[in-house]
């Protein structure tokens, strides 16, 4: 990659607090100060620092910001102790052509300041496969972080203008006559089920933010049949729950995708809740589409949980089970076969 050519990055600093002034400085001295040391241009603008330079010097400058970003979570530190880890970052960097991997973790600063990060090593593989392919099938057991560093990763291209839009669904498996029974609009029918994608977005974006961007249709939340007759351009799309689509709606979804758009597929093929007559469209996806060029498998284990340790345990513990009771099955049949050869 030419490092001379021009680029442009945004990093949101989260709100007015004395982190935000750790960074900044008073009278805005640090932005002069990194502006030189890494010889970028630099525009405050609210909360954001807009950075222009060439390439090779904006990342470096936007791994710094990220990474001094994540230590102010942990410690408190003055605007001279922020600018004398600027020195200390540029003279670790000095001769090496990328900033070590550990400095560009961070995926996003939440309104909470909360820095969110892939923490196992296929987490990290996730996030990578993200950025690197157009489209990513996160596969795995329930908190893992196949949805939540998904919508953490599209609030992030949001805010570095990568896309236009971020379209999050669901397929909504008791569509239908159940459904019919609940009150309300269509709209209210469906809400239980996207609930869970709400809760994500709210962590992320403090509530007035995700209501703006949820009612300018800069977020847009739906059940996967409203995906039908679409195209989706410039959008990063996320389907969760997507072992409870059936073979139709994934192809269907996956036909929508436009240009500029990027999508991650999230399941667990454990948890299939679909009627024993309809096949897991995930299921399938998975055997069609191995091979296919800008697609990226990642498979999650128990080992990559993230919730409480509780949870893991728990997983661990139907696993058993369900192998054990597979087995009693198995070994109930040889004995029957063997009864009725006998």
């Amino acid at each position: 990659m030419n490092s001379k050519v021009a680029s442009e990055e945004r990093v949101d600093l989260g709100r007015y607090d004395e982190r935000f002034y750790a960074i900044v400085g008073r009278g805005d001295e640090n932005v002069r100060y990194f502006s030189k040391v890494f010889d970028v241009r630099i525009v405050p603008r609210g909360t954001e620092l807009i950075v222009k330079g060439e390439d090779d010097k904006v990342r470096k400058f936007v791994s710094f910001l990220k990474a001094v970003m994540l230590r102010l979570e942990r410690e408190r530190l003055t605007a001279k102790e922020v600018r004398d880890y600027a020195k200390d970052f540029l003279e670790k960097a000095e001769g090496h052509e990328d900033i070590p991997e550990e400095e560009e973790e961070i995926i996003l600063i939440t309104h909470r300041r909360k820095a969110i990060s892939p923490k196992t090593e296929t987490q990290k593989r996730y996030v990578r496969a993200i950025k690197d392919n157009d489209v990513v099938f996160g596969v795995g057991p329930a908190g893992t972080g196949k949805t939540y560093l998904a919508m953490a990763t599209a609030l992030s291209h949001l805010k570095e203008q990568k896309i236009s839009k971020i379209i999050l669904t669901r397929p909504a498996v008791e569509a239908g006559e159940k459904l019919g029974f609940l009150p309300g609009t269509i709209a209210e029918k469906v809400d239980p089920y996207l609930r869970p994608l709400y809760d994500a977005l709210y962590d992320m974006v403090d509530y007035d933010k995700a209501m703006y961007m949820l009612e300018r249709n800069i977020i847009e939340i739906a059940p996967l049949a409203f995906m039908r007759g679409r195209t989706l351009n410039d959008a990063f799309i996320i389907l969760d729950e997507a072992q409870n689509a059936t073979k139709e709606q994934m192809k269907m979804f996956l036909t929508r995708i436009g240009f500029g758009s990027k999508v991650v597929v999230t399941g667990d093929i454990t948890q299939i809740d679909l009627p024993k007559k309809e096949h897991s469209g995930l299921v399938e996806a998975l055997r069609v589409l191995e091979g296919v060029p800008g697609i990226e498998f990642v498979w999650f284990s128990q080992d990559d949980v993230v919730r409480h340790p509780i949870v893991a345990r728990i997983i661990e513990a139907y696993e058993v089970h369900e192998r054990d009771r597979d087995k009693a099955k198995e070994e109930e049949t040889q004995e029957d076969v063997a009864q009725e050869e006998g």
